[in-house]
């Protein structure tokens, strides 16, 4: 029995469809990300959870135990859920310093005085802000004052974390330092948590598990390794990219020495020589390959293909090289330095067993990669 569990759920604002009929399922203590671009429905899948919004359909239970169903009719309001929630916006209330917001939830909970206290200053502590508790949230900076919306979370000791873009608004430094702190936090209270965010670096660092949705549809769940390799459909592929994975649209052949990607004036090996492939021949395919797994030549190797360089874009440890060849910009990434110009004549490599193939008519995933 999983952890969280919604079952068809459905809402709608207005005549958007916010959430078309959405099923997941969280495990206990799984870190599981609901990742994909603005508007496709992930916040409102996590308040949803929380009870700040409720389903027009469905049912979500928590440990077992439903708290929404619109087949029997029951809602259990955000405060019984045993949640924690942490807002993009911090949500401090910036008339209460830091130890009085903190605090606050205890309070409504009526814990007594020296309780709450301790456990205050245990939180504080434990999100290095001790000395930190007279200070009002406008005396703090971005990255304190998000340390501070998280202790808050953490001093109720729920069993679940909701957490909605909760880095977003911090530069990049502290959001590589506040990942970090989010995955400690994570692995030592052990306590279900579901992340909501844009930006898919945050979803393959932090998760045990990524739910990547579009226009309200969820497209695929799986480990963070399963969806950057083996993702579901065009829009995961295209979407999971830092750079952008490489498409290669063309049709299968096969020949003397093997099964082939026929793409304009050149064709491609593909790893499945041994395979039964009798029902793909002749098919309309788009392959994917990520930049990582191209490597640059400047002399003609078997089996590589020519191109010119299009474009360079250093990136400090490594460089992304842009080549083109008929119609078609490759994307590589070379790490380190490259003696490269624009306009140079280079062969590229592909790793076939990199190579991922997809209906080009439907944009889904032929077969798992080998």
């Amino acid at each position: 029995m999983a952890f969280i569990e919604v079952e068809n759920v459905s809402k709608r604002f207005g005549q958007v469809l916010a959430v078309d009929h959405l099923s997941l399922r969280v495990e206990h203590e799984e870190f599981l990300t609901l990742l994909g671009p603005s508007g496709c429905g992930k916040t409102t899948v996590l308040r949803m959870i929380a009870g700040l919004e409720m389903p027009d359909e469905g049912e979500i239970k928590i440990n077992g135990k439903s708290v929404f169903s619109s087949r029997e009719g029951i809602f259990v309001p955000p405060g019984k859920r045993g949640i924690g929630l942490v807002f993009q916006s911090y949500a401090l209330w910036p008339h209460m310093n830091v130890f009085q917001n903190v605090a606050f939830g205890l309070q409504v909970q009526g814990v007594d005085k020296l309780n709450l206290k301790n456990r205050v200053a245990n939180s504080l502590e434990y999100m290095h802000l001790q000395g930190m508790e007279k200070r009002y949230p406008q005396e703090m900076s971005g990255g304190q004052q998000q340390r501070a919306a998280l202790a808050r979370m953490l001093v109720s000791r729920p069993s679940i974390f909701l957490m909605d873009e909760p880095l977003s608004n911090l530069d990049a430094k502290l959001r590589m330092e506040m990942r970090a702190e989010i995955k400690r936090i994570h692995r030592e209270s052990q306590a279900t948590t579901v992340y909501v965010t844009h930006d898919q670096i945050e979803a393959l660092t932090l998760s045990t598990k990524v739910a990547v949705m579009e226009k309200g549809v969820l497209q695929q769940v799986g480990p963070p390794q399963e969806i950057y390799r083996q993702p579901a459909n065009l829009f995961v592929a295209d979407f999971i990219r830092s750079p952008k994975i490489n498409f290669i649209p063309g049709r299968i052949v096969k020949k003397k020495g093997g099964v082939f990607l026929e793409v304009e004036d050149f064709s491609l090996p593909t790893p499945f020589e041994d395979l039964f492939w009798e029902d793909f021949i002749g098919k309309k395919v788009i392959a994917a390959i990520r930049p990582e797994d191209i490597r640059i030549s400047v002399k003609e190797e078997r089996e590589a293909i020519s191109g010119k360089v299009y474009s360079l874009l250093p990136a400090g440890a490594d460089v992304i090289v842009q080549a083109k060849r008929g119609n078609i910009t490759f994307t590589i990434r070379e790490m380190g330095e490259v003696s490269l110009e624009v306009g140079d004549k280079i062969y590229l490599q592909l790793a076939k067993d990199a190579m991922i193939f997809y209906d080009q008519e439907k944009g889904t995933l032929l077969f798992p990669h080998p």
